[in-house]
């Protein structure tokens, strides 16, 4: 935010006031759940600027292109090489690998689950597993409910690995300047540990008691993955585009680009090699499709609620509160890091973790001063992801993959209560996010 604006309020109300009640009754909204969220947040935008908390020039300011232009960009690069079947593939390929014994396949579909996760956004990949898991749970007669629950959890542990795995990254990565390889090295140990502990828990908790019949069994063992390869040439243009993409992710700050630049450079040219082999007449036809697939209502909730928490930084509420946990933790890093890693997760748990990320990158950035600067509150935004992240795994308004699981699995006539799933959850939730302390403490403080 520019030192030079200073928000008009309407009747001399206080910007602070006026933008805290604004963004509590967004949030309190989104956890209602009553409107889309996406409504919810456009109109709390609306009202910071009718308000004069706002202008619109000053709110433009505060919506961050990079993170819209990485998520639009990665969407649509699923949306044209899932027709491809390559999805579909590997999750009867990984129930195969597990000699179709549900045990070894709770273990192996929850691994791709969190490996798919840290190359794709969280979300996209739960909607491609959960319907080939439906399909052979169905198969082997075996309840559904112990591998939806552990591809949840497992989407968001691997999701935190990456830039581009789980939506709270992308906020922090492009807001905080943090590179793709910047996420991978910092954060990809911690996960490989957490994700071997979640494995152990769910095997002991659901897996040593899952039985299926040998005749079952053999259902699984009989399908044809190959037959879920629908176009072989839209594979290999798909694994070659994104390659590419994943690769100019890592070589991102040599050449001087944006990861939203190469996710949608990358969007582009699958789009015209998609086009260019099999719709060269139906072009427009095809576009229209692939753009009808990106999900515009979580772009637009990014777009509200980046304005919302822009009001609230510009009505100075955010420094307010920076200055108050620098002076609670005694300008100590270590006390500070801690701080936030438990109270992202437990506060994550409870709100989604998209606004509250939202919220939380501009109150670190203006404790910067009180550290040393930008420089030295590295720890800081791991700290934040991981406690973000990993806290959305506590219950079921956590995380939008989470929703995302249970509205497949209730459509499919699974119950997936959410005090059900909580009691399950919320304690593996509180080991991952022990283990990120334990690594914080070691790495960095």
């Amino acid at each position: 935010m520019p030192h030079a604006f200073v928000p008009d309020v309407v009747f001399g109300l206080s910007p602070m006031w006026v933008s805290t009640i604004l963004l509590v009754c967004v949030y309190a909204a989104i956890i209602q759940d009553g409107i889309n969220r996406a409504i919810t947040a456009l109109l709390g935008a609306a009202a910071m600027i009718f308000s004069g908390v706002l202008t619109q020039e000053e709110a433009m300011r505060g919506v961050d292109v990079n993170t819209i232009g990485l998520l639009t960009g990665m969407m649509i690069l699923v949306s044209v090489s899932r027709r491809s079947g390559m999805f579909q593939y590997v999750a009867i390929r990984a129930a195969q690998r597990a000699k179709a014994k549900p045990a070894g396949i709770l273990l192996i579909l929850s691994l791709a689950t969190a490996a798919l996760s840290a190359l794709l956004d969280n979300v996209t990949t739960v909607l491609l597993v959960v319907p080939v898991t439906l399909h052979i749970c169905a198969e082997l007669e075996v309840p559904p409910y112990p591998f939806l629950f552990a591809e949840v959890l497992a989407s968001n542990i691997g999701g935190t690995a990456t830039l581009i795995g789980d939506p709270p990254n992308i906020l922090i990565g492009s807001l905080a300047g943090l590179s793709f390889n910047a996420f991978m090295i910092n954060l990809a140990p911690v996960i490989v540990v957490i994700m071997a502990a979640q494995a152990l828990i769910t095997h002991w908790v659901w897996g040593r008691a899952l039985r299926s019949t040998p005749e079952h069994q053999a259902r699984v063992m009989a399908m044809r993955a190959a037959e879920t390869i629908l176009d072989p040439l839209l594979l290999r243009q798909s694994l070659g585009v994104m390659g590419a993409v994943i690769l100019g992710f890592i070589l991102a700050r040599p050449l001087h680009q944006e990861p939203a630049t190469i996710a949608m450079a990358g969007a582009a040219v699958l789009m015209l090699l998609d086009n260019w082999s099999h719709h060269s007449e139906k072009q427009t036809e095809n576009v229209h499709r692939t753009f009808t697939d990106v999900e515009w209502v979580t772009i637009f909730f990014f777009i509200g609620l980046f304005i919302v928490v822009h009001g609230v930084e510009a009505g100075g509420l955010l420094q307010a509160l920076a200055d108050r946990l620098a002076a609670a933790t005694g300008g100590n890093m270590a006390h500070a890091g801690y701080a936030i890693l438990w109270a992202s997760a437990l506060l994550s748990a409870i709100v989604d973790n998209i606004p509250f990320v939202a919220t939380m990158i501009p109150l670190i950035k203006s404790m910067a001063p009180a550290f040393g600067g930008e420089a030295a509150i590295g720890p800081l935004w791991w700290c934040l992801s991981l406690g973000a992240c990993l806290g959305g795994n506590g219950t079921l308004i956590g995380a939008s993959a989470n929703l995302t699981v249970a509205g497949l699995a209730e459509r499919a006539g699974v119950p997936f209560k959410f005090s059900t799933y909580t009691f399950y959850a919320f304690p593996m939730m509180l080991v991952s996010v022990a283990i990120s302390h334990v690594y914080v403490w070691l790495r960095y403080f």
